[in-house]
């Protein structure tokens, strides 16, 4: 596992703390998470709008084929 430097300025780190602390989690695992889904979620919106499109336009391309 590879571990990483983020530097926040201290309004950051406050804001990233109390959001932490409302979830209930440490604001490490919140970042991790955050950045997670920011690497892995790109793919899956990627793959929601395209299906939208196909969707949306499914019979223009049925008449075009």
């Amino acid at each position: 596992m590879t571990s990483l430097t983020v530097r926040l300025t201290d309004a950051q780190a406050e804001h990233l703390a109390l959001e932490a602390q409302k979830l209930g989690v440490t604001p490490e695992d919140l970042l991790r998470a955050a950045v997670i889904d920011l690497i892995e979620g790109r793919d899956e919106a990627f793959l929601s709008a395209a299906r939208h499109v196909i969707e949306k336009n499914a019979e223009l391309y049925q008449r075009l084929a």
